[in-house]
C-alpha cells in the first residue's frame, strides 16, 4: 500500500484480479510435400537472364532447408520459397495455391527431397510440434494407410489440430474401405477425409490437372472460420480454382459413402462443393461426428488453457474459484453470443463449476484446482426434411 503523507484524492492503477479469455487462432495450417533440392527457383527482383551470360547463383532464390517449416502468409513467399508451379513440386504448389485462394492466410510449409522421406512422415510431422499456432495438417496426395495412420496419431497426441486426409485418386467408385486407408477409430475423429481429386488449371501444361482436395479444403476451414466461425461445418461451400472432380459422384453413391466418415466433393449447379462434415471417428464415439464439432472443442480447450495461465500458483481459496467460474462464464456468454452453442438461455447453453464439491480438501492438499465445464456446442444441419402434405381449401 501507498504512503499519502497530504490531504487529497489519489488515483492507483490496480491490475485485474483476472484476465479475459481470448479465442486462440483456428485457421492456421501446415503442408508437407516434396520438393527436390535442384528446383528451378525464380529470379530475384531486378534480375535479367543475359544471352551467353551463365547467371549466378544470387541472381535467383534460395530454395527453404528440407525438413524446416517455413512460415508462408501469400503465394508470392512461396514462390521464393520453394519454386513456382513447376513438375517437380506441383502437387504442394496447388494445395497452397489452392489454401490462399479459398481463403486461407497462414501456414506453415515443410518441404521433403524425396518420395520416399514421405512414405512415414512421422519425423517429418514431429518437427511441426512445437508450432502451437498449426490448427490444420495435410500432406496433400498422401493416400496410403502408413501416411495416414501418421497424421491421425499426430493429430491426436497434440489435441489442437486436425488432418485434412485425400481419398484415393482413382477416377473410378471404389468401395470405401478402398477410399480410405486410415481406419476409422476414437483417434480418427482427429480427421477427415475427402474424396474425389479435383481438376484445376495447371500453368506448366495449360490444361486441366487432377490434384489431391486437401489444401483447396483447408482453406475452406480459414475461410468458413473468418465468415462463420469454427463451429459452422466447413461445407457446403464451393471450392474456388476447382474446374471439376476426378468422378461425379451421385446422391444413391454418396449414401454409402458418408456415413463411412468419407466427405464428397460434388458438382451442384456449376460449382464444386464440400458436400461433407463428418470425421473418421467410429460410431463408439459418435459424439465427434461432425469435423465442426472436433474443432469447436479444439478451440475450447486451447483458448481455456491459454487464457487461465494467471490461476497457476495463486491461493486455492473460495475467491479464486469464484474468478475462475466469472472469467470462463465470461467467455463462453460470448460464444453462446455468437451462435456457438446451443440453448435459449446461458444456463441452457453452458455451465462453469469450481466449488467445494469439485476441490475438496484431498485435491486442494494434491496443490489441484479443479473446474468443470459443460457445453451444448451446435451441430450441424446434415439433414434438412420438409414434409410437405396436400390438404383440401375451404
Amino acid at each position: 500500500m501507498s504512503n499519502y503523507f497530504s490531504p487529497g484524492v489519489y488515483v492507483e492503477e490496480v491490475p485485474p484480479t483476472a484476465r479475459p479469455i481470448a479465442g486462440v487462432g483456428t485457421s492456421t495450417a501446415a503442408f508437407i510435400g516434396v520438393v527436390p533440392d535442384d528446383v528451378v527457383m525464380p529470379l530475384r527482383p531486378g534480375r535479367t537472364i543475359v544471352a551467353d551470360q551463365k547467371p549466378a547463383a544470387e541472381d535467383y532464390y534460395q530454395v527453404a532447408p528440407a525438413g524446416k517449416s517455413q512460415l508462408i502468409t501469400d503465394w508470392e513467399m512461396f514462390r521464393q520459397n520453394f519454386g513456382d508451379f513447376s513438375a517437380a513440386n506441383s502437387i504442394l504448389a496447388h494445395a497452397v495455391y489452392g489454401f490462399f485462394n479459398n481463403g486461407g492466410t497462414r501456414c506453415w510449409v515443410q518441404r521433403v527431397a524425396t518420395a520416399n522421406a514421405l512414405k512415414d512422415p512421422t519425423a517429418a510431422l514431429a518437427e511441426q510440434e512445437a508450432i502451437d499456432e498449426i490448427a490444420i495438417v495435410a500432406i496433400p496426395g498422401a493416400v496410403t494407410q502408413t501416411q495416414q495412420a501418421a497424421l491421425v496419431a499426430h493429430c491426436a497426441r497434440m489435441r489442437d489440430r486436425v488432418a485434412v486426409l485425400d481419398g484415393a485418386s482413382s477416377d473410378k467408385l471404389a468401395v470405401p474401405g478402398t477410399i480410405a486407408p486410415a481406419p476409422r477409430s476414437e483417434d480418427a475423429g482427429y480427421a477427415a477425409l475427402y474424396y474425389p481429386w479435383i481438376q484445376v488449371f495447371d500453368p506448366v501444361t495449360q490444361a486441366p490437372a487432377a490434384v489431391p482436395p486437401a489444401g483447396h479444403v483447408a482453406g475452406i476451414y480459414a475461410r468458413t472460420d473468418a465468415t462463420r466461425g469454427v463451429f459452422k461445418a466447413p461445407a457446403n461451400e464451393a471450392i474456388r480454382g476447382a474446374l471439376d472432380v476426378t468422378l461425379r459422384v451421385s446422391t444413391a453413391q454418396q449414401d454409402g459413402l458418408n456415413p463411412e466418415g468419407v466427405n464428397v466433393l460434388r458438382v451442384m449447379n456449376g460449382p464444386v462443393m464440400v458436400w461433407g462434415a463428418r470425421t473418421r471417428v467410429d460410431e463408439a464415439h459418435s459424439e465427434f461426428r461432425y469435423v465442426s464439432t472436433r474443432r469447436y472443442m479444439n478451440f475450447l480447450r486451447e483458448s481455456v488453457l491459454d487464457g487461465t495461465q494467471w490461476v497457476v500458483f495463486e491461493p486455492n481459496t473460495p475467491a479464486l474459484w469464484q474468478r475462475i467460474v466469472r472469467n470462463v462464464s465470461d467467455f463462453l456468454l460470448g460464444q453462446w453470443r455468437d451462435g456457438a452453442l446451443f440453448g435459449a438461455t446461458p444456463a441452457q447453453a453452458f455451465q462453469v463449476r469450481c466449488d467445494e464439491t469439485t476441490n475438496p480438501s484431498d485435491v486442494r492438499e494434491l496443490g489441484h484446482v479443479v473446474t468443470e465445464i459443460g457445453v451444448a456446442i451446435v451441430k450441424p444441419a446434415e439433414f434438412v426434411i420438409f414434409r410437405v402434405q396436400q390438404t383440401v381449401g375451404g
